[in-house]
């Protein structure tokens, strides 16, 4: 089959061109009915704004069932702390570089934007012959599935959903985790104004990141974890007094960048630099090559608004961050090299006199995504805070008796003479929500190759692309027999 990679980018060129930050997706939501409306497609939208576009099947195909082909319109927006974007409004810059498509200091929207030209690429080829499809593009994953767990049932009709969020090229993937968000609310105390102290900021930063379900498992560090290990060895130095502390931007994204706002003597400044390099030299050797770009440092900075905090309320944030867990908490007995259940100490703000900390849990196992949330509640419970919980998901319990699955891996054989990968994942797709809402789904996840997902060095493999594109067209011809 021919390449067909540069017309699928054309189009996920102009998606990037729409800001679509999760929660944000009314502009690229018209574009798409307005893309409808142009092909002469109907087009019906959910009150939570999900969106179903309706083709009709290719002639002579009007008996094959129904498929639909699912994507979501959201995206996560992360940048590097040097960048200037502005994800409300800018488009997303993207270059090419070798075989890989990478932004320009910014997560580049292939989860899940790719998903979308894929499947719009498909509707306008008019040699494809193909069944009645329904493509399902959901509001609000990467902030929680919430798009998905209120789609109403009606919206759609078909019974066969391919997923196109996947990101490995030859894997189908037939489950994955549930998860649940936490949010820690601990309240500050502060004391009298900071006077003969002056103002400092600690920093971590320069970390990779990444997806926190599929690269939890990388040992790869967590920036709001160092900087609690950072501000514990701090405590032991007289008149430290901590301000205010942020770090991590989302829920399903390893923190990259995280920093404390302090109070100290001036005279306290060189040890306080020092003990900064002496942590960078340490976090360096612990993680070694899996995250070998740590930096650590201390600066002065402007003077804060915001009275130091106590000395015991300080104590009791930095109690808190040294105990909420984080990173694999359980490996999978029945599928080897799965994690089974993990926690991501996702992203710490200061509102005012309170502090707040989004924790995600992820496992496919109900009973131990409950045991992560209780002992994440717990440990807030215990430094006086308070818990609660937030977007929960079900799992995608796998099916590999799937008549669906077992057809795609005979068209995957046909095409490339080698047979797929089936796997289930940590991370969490919407493939179990919408399962939970239409009963006798058969599903399957797919989608080109990539790279470093929710953080700046996101990477497409432009290859894969029109590999997988093959491999969707072929699977549909053979379903519209």
């Amino acid at each position: 089959m021919p390449d067909r990679s540069d017309a699928i980018l054309e189009i996920f060129e102009t998606i990037n061109g729409i800001p679509r930050c999760s929660k944000n997706e009314q502009a690229v939501a018209a574009w798409l009915m307005a893309w409808a409306a142009q092909r002469g497609l109907r087009h019906r939208s959910d009150a939570a704004g999900n969106l179903v576009i309706q083709v009709p099947a290719s002639p002579g195909a009007e008996g094959a069932p129904v498929v639909v082909l699912q994507g979501h319109m959201d995206m996560v927006c992360e940048k590097t702390p040097e960048s200037l974007h502005d994800f409300t409004r800018d488009p997303i810059r993207s270059h090419r570089s070798g075989e890989w498509l990478k932004a320009q200091g910014t997560t580049l929207g292939a989860d899940n934007g790719i998903a979308l030209a894929l499947a719009l690429h498909l509707v306008d080829d008019r040699q494809l012959r193909r069944p009645a499809l329904e493509l399902l593009f959901t509001v609000d994953e990467e902030s929680g599935l919430s798009g998905a767990s209120r789609l109403e049932p009606d919206l759609f009709r078909g019974r066969i959903l391919i997923n196109i969020d996947s990101e490995d090229e030859g894997v189908f993937t037939i489950g994955c985790a549930g998860g649940e968000e936490t949010l820690v609310s601990l309240d500050l105390d502060r004391g009298v104004p900071a006077g003969e102290l002056a103002p400092g900021c600690f920093r971590v930063g320069g970390l990779r990141g990444g997806h926190s379900g599929v690269d939890i498992a990388k040992q790869r560090a967590n920036a709001n974890r160092l900087l609690g290990r950072l501000l514990a060895r701090a405590g032991e130095l007289p008149a430290l007094r901590l301000v205010s502390l942020s770090g991590g931007s989302a829920h399903n994204a390893i923190p990259r960048d995280a920093q404390a706002s302090v109070a100290a003597p001036r005279e306290a400044f060189p040890n306080l630099e020092a003990l900064a390099r002496a942590c960078q030299d340490l976090f360096r050797r612990e993680y070694g090559s899996a995250d070998p770009g740590i930096q650590v440092s201390f600066v002065e900075s402007a003077a804060s608004a915001q009275a130091p905090l106590t000395t015991a309320s300080g104590a009791r944030v930095v109690d808190l961050l040294m105990a909420l867990p984080h990173g694999v908490a359980g490996m999978s007995l029945g599928v080897e090299g799965l994690v089974e259940t993990s926690c991501n100490l996702a992203v710490l703000a200061t509102d005012g006199d309170t502090l707040k900390i989004t924790s995600s849990q992820r496992s496919s196992s109900e009973s131990r995504l409950d045991d992560m949330t209780a002992r994440v509640t717990a440990v807030a419970r215990l430094a006086g805070g308070r818990c609660a919980r937030l977007n929960r998901y079900p799992a995608w319990q796998p099916d590999t008796a799937s008549r669906l699955l077992a057809r795609c891996r005979e068209v995957h054989r046909r095409l490339t003479g080698q047979e797929a990968v089936v796997e289930i994942i940590h991370a969490g797709l919407e493939c179990g929500l919408i399962g939970a809402k239409a009963p006798g789904m058969e599903m399957i996840s797919v989608g080109p190759t990539l790279r470093n997902p929710h953080s700046p060095d996101e990477a497409l493999h432009i290859p894969s692309v029109g590999r997988v594109r093959n491999f969707l067209a072929a699977l549909l011809e053979d379903l519209a027999q």
